[in-house]
């Protein structure tokens, strides 16, 4: 895969999605939509807070809150994420303590609508579930491209009806490569640039199903080329969530039965909860066609099954996915997309993955780079960019061994300081769709 290739590939998109819009083929967008919170977050403030509130602290040894109730934790809690280069979820009790340190505006959270917002930058239409449909979610929805489905079985805009329900907030601190976090004679320097989600689950801590949706992909599933489940692991309580996958499985197997061509897509996601990790993959990935995951969730996930893995080696990587694959009977395969590339381990045959990894990195790469999603001259703006160096090795490994006829690998452009690190992966997500 060379960067000539990416633009042959990426360059025939625009014909991609003019024949899908014709044809009126969705992707269907699952499950949670929430209020992001984006705070003006700057190391300079951290170390100015730092000295306010923890004066005798010692930086390596601060440690997450289990859930963040004052200006300590929540301090400790953002100095250790950023100090390991790992992203995660903590939960808040208050959002208020960040908007009283930090400058705010407001965004969307949740994959499937992030991944709506993405495709439809492209022009390419989607039909969402909203969890919070609240104004402030609604109205940053409002496209001809986002499609919400009516209670009298009709596909509307986010703007035709207004929950009146107030939002659930999340709040998304982002933390760049090369910052210095100080305090007193301490200074440390971030690794890796990633974010960190602080949420105070509402509505989505028991994801309330909307009917409305899953009957509309249910008789309409001939045009939806794939279904999409994600974000599953807001729900707090395992009865509950029980209770959830029984009806998204019986919504599966009824999409499956009017389009069996269709593609049942999982995203995985960083879990508050190893019960609820659990509980997810043991019931869900026996039914999917592909399940999706990044570089830290795959980790999370072997060491909770007590598997070796050495998360920089890809031949380690590979054989990880080969486990889950086997051990859950996941149909087609696995997709583990990080910040040097984009790798399926499985069975591709009627497939064109490839392209939907080509469409799905570029769209991540974008938002990295631009703070924005990515409209086409800033993707085409990316494609003049150097791939990285890291994904292309490991792609020259894959091609010079015995996994070639099973693995596909993309390398990603390369982007040391990304300018954006929120919503990355439900943008690669979303590019993905475009090739089913």
């Amino acid at each position: 895969m060379t960067s000539e290739r990416m633009m042959e590939i990426y360059s025939a998109l625009q014909d991609v999605i003019a024949r899908r819009n014709s044809a009126c083929v969705y992707t269907s967008l699952g499950y949670t939509s929430n209020l992001d919170l984006i705070p003006a977050f700057t190391a300079k403030d951290l170390n100015r807070l730092l000295a306010e509130y923890l004066p005798d602290g010692c930086l390596q040894e601060m440690k997450p809150a289990e859930r963040i109730r004052n200006m300590p934790e929540l301090l400790g809690t953002i100095v250790y994420f950023c100090l390991s280069g790992t992203g995660g979820e903590v939960d808040i009790e208050d959002p208020d303590l960040i908007r009283a340190s930090f400058p705010c505006r407001n965004a969307m959270g949740g994959t499937a609508v992030q991944a709506a917002l993405a495709l439809d930058r492209l022009g390419a239409g989607s039909v969402v579930h909203l969890s919070d449909d609240s104004r402030q979610v609604r109205e940053q929805l409002i496209s001809p491209n986002i499609k919400v489905p009516m209670p009298d079985g009709s596909l509307g805009s986010a703007g035709d009806e207004d929950g009146g329900n107030s939002p659930e907030t999340h709040v998304i601190i982002q933390f760049q490569k090369g910052s210095r976090i100080c305090l007193g004679d301490q200074a440390e320097t971030i690794p890796v640039s990633n974010r960190l989600i602080l949420t105070r689950n509402t509505v989505n801590a028991s994801l309330p199903l909307d009917e409305n949706y899953l009957r509309w992909v249910e008789v309409h599933a001939r045009q939806v080329s794939s279904n999409v489940l994600s974000s599953l692991n807001s729900i707090l309580d395992p009865e509950v969530l029980k209770l959830r996958m029984a009806r998204i499985l019986e919504h599966v197997e009824r999409y499956r039965s009017q389009n069996p061509r269709g593609i049942v897509y999982f995203e995985d996601a960083h879990y508050h909860s190893r019960d609820i990790r659990r509980l997810c993959i043991e019931t869900l990935y026996p039914h999917v066609d592909i399940m999706s995951m990044n570089e830290e969730e795959l980790l999370c996930t072997m060491e909770m099954f007590r598997q070796p893995i050495e998360i920089e080696d890809i031949f380690s990587c590979v054989n990880s996915v080969e486990y889950l694959l086997d051990r859950f009977g996941i149909k087609k395969g696995s997709i583990v997309h990080t910040k040097d590339y984009a790798m399926f381990v499985g069975d591709a045959d009627g497939l064109e993955i490839e392209k939907g990894m080509v469409y799905g990195s570029l769209m991540a790469t974008a938002r990295a780079a631009f703070g924005e999603y990515g409209n086409d001259a800033q993707i085409r703006k990316i494609l003049e960019g150097s791939l990285s160096r890291a994904g292309q090795e490991n792609l020259e490994k894959i091609e010079n061994s015995s996994l070639r006829n099973r693995v596909i690998l993309v390398p990603t452009f390369a982007l040391d300081r990304p300018k954006y690190t929120i919503g990355l992966g439900d943008c690669f997500t979303g590019g993905v769709q475009l090739c089913f």
